[in-house]
C-alpha cells in the first residue's frame, strides 16, 4: 500500500510571535486563518505556515530539544517563482534583506535566499530554460 502524502502545514518555532507575524505579512501578504497568544496560522497557496512561539514547541517534538535560533540554519523552504529577479526586487522593496542571490545554480535553477527573524531560511527559485529535468 502506498502512502498518499499532501503537505498541509509547516510549523515554524519562533522567538517573537509579533515580529514573525509582521515579517510574514510584509513579505508574503498571506491570509491569517487562525491566531491566539502563542501561534498564528498563515494560508499560502497549497499549504499553511504555523508560526508557533518556541516556548510551546517542546510538547510537539519531545523527546527532542527545541533548538535555539542561534544554532544555525536547519531548514530551507523553497518557493517556486516565474522570475527570481522580480521576486527579489519585490521582497527588497518590502524591507526583506537577501542572504544571497540571485545566483544561477548548476542544477538548473536561479535562486536567492532570505531569513525570517527567527532564522528560518527561505529561497525563491526559478527554473532556468536550459534545465534538462524538472525537479
Amino acid at each position: 500500500m502506498s502512502l498518499h502524502v499532501a503537505l498541509e502545514v509547516v510549523t515554524l518555532f519562533v522567538d517573537d510571535l509579533g515580529e514573525a507575524k509582521a515579517f510574514y505579512k510584509k513579505a508574503f501578504e498571506p491570509k491569517i486563518v487562525y491566531q491566539d497568544d502563542v501561534s498564528c496560522v498563515l494560508k499560502f497557496e497549497g499549504a499553511m505556515i504555523n508560526l508557533l512561539h518556541a516556548s510551546q514547541a517542546s510538547e510537539l517534538i519531545e523527546p527532542l530539544p527545541v533548538a535555539s535560533a542561534n544554532s544555525g540554519a536547519r531548514i530551507l523552504l523553497t518557493i517556486k517563482v516565474a522570475d527570481v529577479d522580480a521576486a527579489c526586487a519585490s521582497l527588497e522593496g518590502r524591507g526583506v534583506r537577501l542572504l544571497n542571490g540571485p545566483i544561477d545554480r548548476p542544477w538548473g535553477r536561479r535562486t536567492a535566499a532570505f531569513a525570517d527573524p527567527s532564522g528560518h531560511v527561505w529561497e525563491v527559485a526559478q527554473e532556468l530554460a536550459s534545465s534538462q529535468e524538472p525537479i
